[in-house]
């Protein structure tokens, strides 16, 4: 048995050395054939091997060309809200198209006019000047001043009257609230004695009936009285302890209860003392501009009755002067409410509406604005390949948002080193890698096709000359 054990694999190892000799050999004349028959590329390594193509992979995202623009207003209109919001997103806009409607439109329309009116006024005054001083013309200013003088007294008791009547509706509410509070501690005095009441009463019947239980007790010990008659009085005892124990628990309940309300209404009151304080603090700032408005036209008003009454080169200067302060101040108005209205600066598409009608403006802006018919892909090429990277070089670009491969041309090579924004999320991956900014510009056909997705995320190749 042992030479046996010995033998057989002695003779196992020769068959798998013969069977490796005849697959060596067959493979090599294979080879050999596939050589002479030109069909397979040499092995010699003296012979030439084509250069391979690779493609430079990078991860991006869209763009629309020129990035994409935040839309909003002047500082002195971004407390301002819209009143109309005239797009959709996703709408294409052309250059010069009203967006969007602000609310202080008609408060600038009404300053417009205003403007207007003075400059007919201030006009008007030139001609006065020019054509010299007439009785007419000076009757005609006093009465303007006596106008003004009776509009700044009738407005001045118009807003007096309001004031009075905020401070007695002021008074009244804060009567009625303080009575209410008065209501609620008398209510909560009275519940709380009546309660106390109760409690003093069963107080009283406990003491009673702990007395009355003691004696019963006594008496059973001395074989007087029967154990049920002790268990009565035992019960008495205990029902007197709950009833006061639910009597404090009331007690505690209407405590709790009335100090709520008390301050309930106590809020109540200071809200009302608040809200009043604000509507009088308004109405007196309301009376103080009419006074220096109503004083400053009557300055205006007497200051020109007293310059009808001479012509001097100086006061017609002054009447031009006027006219063209007054022009400028139109300009400026017309320029203030041209900036009520919203308007694209460029011809795109809505890619994201901030504020819609009804809001104040977003820190965001009104909406944003993108040149989607050129969609741009910007590739974060790993800065070890960039020097593969050419303008001109075609790339291909998939996500899987859309189907099939968009196609582009290289147009511009970055000039920094940056951190990687766009990641792949793949376990393992360097959330710390340097890349090259690489603007990659898609044929229309492809920009048509995605240009609602701006800032997707894509995959990019591009292809990159042969090894040499």
């Amino acid at each position: 048995m042992e030479k046996k054990w010995f033998i057989q694999p002695r003779w196992v190892l020769g068959l798998i050395l013969l069977g490796t000799g005849i697959t060596v050999t067959t493979t090599f004349y294979g080879l050999s054939q596939f050589s002479t028959k030109g069909e397979s590329p040499e092995v010699s390594p003296t012979a030439t091997i084509k250069p391979q193509e690779r493609k430079i992979t990078a991860l991006g995202r869209l763009e629309p060309l020129g990035e994409v623009i935040s839309l909003g207003v002047s500082m002195n209109l971004n407390v301002d809200r819209v009143s109309q919001l005239l797009v959709k997103e996703g709408a294409k806009v052309e250059k010069g198209q009203i967006i969007a409607i602000l609310d202080s439109r008609d408060r600038l329309q009404s300053l417009l006019d205003q403007q207007k009116e003075q400059i007919r006024v201030a006009e008007a005054r030139l001609a006065q000047v020019n054509a010299g001083a007439k009785t007419g013309e000076i009757v005609a200013q006093k009465a303007t001043i006596s106008r003004v003088e009776a509009q700044l007294q009738g407005d001045k008791i118009t807003q007096q009257a309001v004031i009075g009547r905020v401070y007695a509706q002021w008074e009244g509410e804060k009567k009625a609230q303080q009575a209410t509070i008065e209501r609620g501690y008398a209510q909560w005095e009275g519940e709380k004695k009546a309660q106390q009441a109760t409690l003093d009463k069963l107080s009283a019947e406990l003491k009673n009936a702990e007395t009355e239980y003691q004696r019963h007790e006594q008496l059973y010990q001395e074989g007087a009285i029967a154990q049920s008659l002790l268990d009565t009085k035992r019960l008495t005892v205990e029902t007197t302890r709950q009833q006061i124990a639910e009597g404090k628990a009331n007690l505690n309940r209407i405590n709790s209860t009335f100090s709520k309300q008390i301050e309930e209404a106590n809020a109540n009151l200071n809200r009302i003392n608040s809200t009043f304080s604000k509507q009088i603090e308004e109405a007196n700032a309301t009376l103080d501009r009419i006074k220096t408005t109503g004083v400053e036209q009557l300055g205006e008003a007497s200051a020109t009755l007293n310059k009808i009454a001479e012509i001097r080169p100086v006061d017609v200067q002054v009447a031009q002067a006027e006219v063209e302060s007054a022009i400028a101040q139109l300009k400026r108005a017309q320029t203030e409410l041209d900036q009520a209205y919203v308007r694209a600066p460029m011809t795109g598409q809505v890619l994201k509406i901030h504020t819609r009608s009804g809001e104040k403006i977003s820190d965001k802006g009104i909406v944003e604005l993108g040149k989607t018919d050129q969609m741009v892909v910007v590739a974060e090429v790993y800065q070890t390949d960039i020097k593969q990277v050419k303008i001109g070089q075609s790339a291909k670009i998939s996500s899987q948002a859309f189907s099939g491969d968009l196609e582009g041309i290289v147009k511009e090579i970055g000039l920094q080193v940056k951190r990687q924004n766009v990641f792949s999320n793949q376990p393992g991956e360097n959330l710390d890698s340097r890349v090259v900014e690489v603007k990659i510009y898609l044929n229309p056909q492809d920009s048509q096709k995605v240009a609602s997705l701006t800032n997707l995320q894509v995959d990019v190749a591009i292809d990159s000359p042969p090894n040499k």
